[in-house]
């Protein structure tokens, strides 16, 4: 896609728009009186995300903060993919927030080796392990006075939970949050889809995949004529995933979602307290849906923000501090 064709991508329906939307709420909120924000952005959405919160800090009424934002090279080579480097997506968002008066710095974490689309599906795991080593103050060059963001779009289902085949003593998921705790984040934000894919068994995943990913098929049908070519490339898109999740096993099945439970239960395990959703980001995410047809909703359910279609459960938004944060400042766990 172009960056205008993926505009139109991710406004034609909820289903990004809304993690956005919770996130960056969240984000705003925890980073208030701070003069420089860093956000670590974990994430297969090609910065999208970044531009209504650019605007958000340039309306701040005591002045914006610098922004730095920092990215891996190593991507999931899964849809959406667009036709420019993460360089120029980086330019991009440089020239926004110099038109929007807001300090801007943009990185790239491992900024070397092959592309994604370059390496074979085995070596592809390996990529992701080794960009775990990167993961570090030094190479990241943390700041003790900047406000610590990390925000993982869609990220997570990427990471293998299989110990056996990593190098290290947790999985890589596990491996990955444990890095990311110990660099104590003002706040966690994960957001992906409601659904466990992760079983070991073909006929939970087929029978999973049945009952979750109608949900995507059946908007478009809703929002698009079946001649429109835009939404033969989605559904290719979803056939893609489909594939992935029943047809390949070991390092080729990529597509391993857990649920917003079962990941929620995750974060506790490792060591992170969850942050409730504030009613102003509970307003602002209703405003948004209000944009879209009837059909989509949301609710509330265990500390976590549910986006949802005719009733069904789509995709799950969460917020997380460390532990260590709220045992040294001694702040209530509804508070960030």
């Amino acid at each position: 896609m172009s960056v205008t064709e993926l505009a139109g991508y991710v406004d034609l329906i909820p289903w990004h728009r809304f993690g956005y939307c919770a996130s960056n709420n969240e984000i705003y909120k925890a980073i208030t009186g701070y003069q420089r924000v860093h956000i670590l952005d974990f994430s297969t959405t090609h910065c999208m995300q970044w531009p209504t919160f650019i605007d958000a800090l340039a309306k701040n009424p005591e002045g914006p903060p610098s922004l730095r934002i920092t990215v891996p090279f190593c991507r999931p080579h899964v849809p959406p993919m667009v036709n420019v480097s993460i360089h120029e997506v980086g330019l991009r968002l440089g020239n926004f927030a110099k038109f929007r008066d807001v300090p801007f710095e943009f990185n790239i974490i491992g900024n070397t080796g092959p592309t994604p689309a370059e390496l074979s599906d085995e070596s592809y795991s390996f990529h992701f392990e080794a960009m775990l080593s990167l993961l570090n103050p030094t190479t990241l060059n943390l700041r003790e006075d900047e406000a610590l963001v990390i925000n993982c779009q869609n990220w997570l289902r990427y990471l293998s939970d299989d110990r056996k085949g990593s190098r290290q003593s947790h999985s890589l998921r596990d491996a990955f949050l444990n890095i990311i705790k110990g660099f104590n984040p003002r706040i966690v934000l994960l957001v992906d889809e409601d659904c466990d894919l992760s079983a070991s068994s073909l006929t939970s995943r087929i029978t999973t995949c049945f009952n979750h990913l109608w949900i995507p098929f059946d908007a478009l049908e809703t929002f698009l004529p079946k001649d429109n070519g835009q939404r033969a490339e989605f559904e290719s898109d979803i056939g893609q995933k489909i594939e992935n999740i029943i047809s390949f096993e070991g390092h080729q099945r990529i597509e391993r979602l857990e649920c917003g439970v079962q990941m929620s239960q995750r974060m506790k395990n490792v060591g992170y307290l969850s942050v409730p959703f504030c009613d102003e980001t509970v307003r602002e995410v209703k405003g948004l849906l209000d944009e879209h047809a009837s059909g989509w909703g949301m609710k509330r359910e265990e500390g976590m923000l549910v986006l949802t279609w005719k009733g069904n459960s789509c995709v799950f938004a969460t917020a997380w501090v460390p532990c260590e944060i709220r045992d040294h400042v001694g702040m209530d766990a509804s508070l960030p």
